[in-house]
């Protein structure tokens, strides 16, 4: 059983995470500053640090707390605020993540799973889906940082013998996912529809993603844990879906009769994004087990209950 921090902890899917690592016996130790957290999501058996990742108190948790693992997504998550603010995106995302890298070396920290991304890294694609190979074009300070770190990490396991598994998600959805930001489309569209507001479509709504549950994410964390090299894995479908079906599929589980209403598109949005999985399935034993439908009916159900 190892000991790990897991960052962003308090957050969707770093929460769910915890959860699990949790549930299978592993010790946890949770740093999260709560910015788009919540204490609630904390698991009762994980210790708790409300810390940002920058902080230089980070080393005493790393020196007091023998860190084996790090598990590491908190972020700046947020695609657009990251256009609006380049600086403040990159002070979260790399100095925050250096930092954590930086203890990691000094403590004897021996590997590190982290949370990247598939659709921001690759931006718009060549061919459909994507595997680890297509070339990296991320359209946005939010997908350069990530590309950045994955970088960095070569060179921790190259200079320092860290080991790291970087896990490029697809759009990941699910419970506590927050339905109050800008990113999220189920999340924001659930609970809009949920309390009777107007649900958006951005554009014509046929932009694409590749719509990933977060359970399923969630295996791939737990294998990343036991794998013992350093690799990147595509964590998606393979399946694209537009945004106006994700509407009417959320409309349909949720009984609500509102009609589509589209506004204007967003600058710089991508508009096809789709991962192949081939590689995690091949390496890591992983495959995603819920199909959208499911995944959608587990969410419904979630935020009907929350409510």
């Amino acid at each position: 059983m190892a000991k790990i921090l897991v960052t962003g902890g308090a957050g969707f899917i770093g929460s769910n995470v915890a959860d699990r690592f949790i549930s299978c016996g592993h010790k946890v130790v949770i740093i999260d500053n709560l910015s788009t957290g919540f204490r609630e999501n904390i698991h009762p058996k994980a210790k708790f640090f409300k810390l940002d990742i920058k902080s230089k108190k980070i080393e005493q948790i790393y020196k007091e707390e023998k860190i084996e693992v790090l598990c590491h997504h908190a972020a700046q998550i947020d695609v657009r605020k990251s256009v609006e603010d380049p600086i403040f995106d990159a002070k979260v995302n790399i100095e925050g993540t250096l930092n954590l890298l930086n203890n990691c070396v000094k403590y004897k920290t021996k590997k590190v799973i982290f949370a990247s991304t598939g659709g921001a890294l690759y931006g718009e694609q060549d061919y459909f889906p994507a595997d680890e190979d297509h070339p990296e074009r991320p359209l946005s300070p939010y997908g350069i940082t990530k590309l950045a770190i994955e970088k960095y990490l070569y060179f921790y396991k190259e200079t320092y013998g860290i080991n790291y598994i970087s896990l490029r998600y697809a759009n990941v959805y699910g419970p506590r996912q927050n339905p109050w930001g800008e990113a999220g489309v189920v999340a924001i569209f659930t609970q809009r529809l949920l309390s009777g507001k107007k649900a958006i479509i951005n554009g014509d709504g046929k932009q694409t993603r590749d719509y990933v549950f977060v359970e399923d994410v969630v295996d791939a964390n737990l294998l990343a844990l036991n794998y013992p090299q350093s690799d990147a894995f595509n964590i998606g479908t393979r399946i694209e879906t537009d945004v106006n079906t994700i509407f009417n599929l959320l409309k349909e589980k949720i009984g609500s009769n509102q009609k589509e209403i589209h506004a204007p598109e967003k600058p710089g949005e991508q508009r096809r994004s789709v991962l192949d999985y081939s590689r995690a399935k091949k390496l890591l034993g992983w495959s995603p087990k819920y199909s959208l439908e499911e995944g959608i009916e587990k969410t419904v159900k979630y935020y009907k209950k929350s409510k």
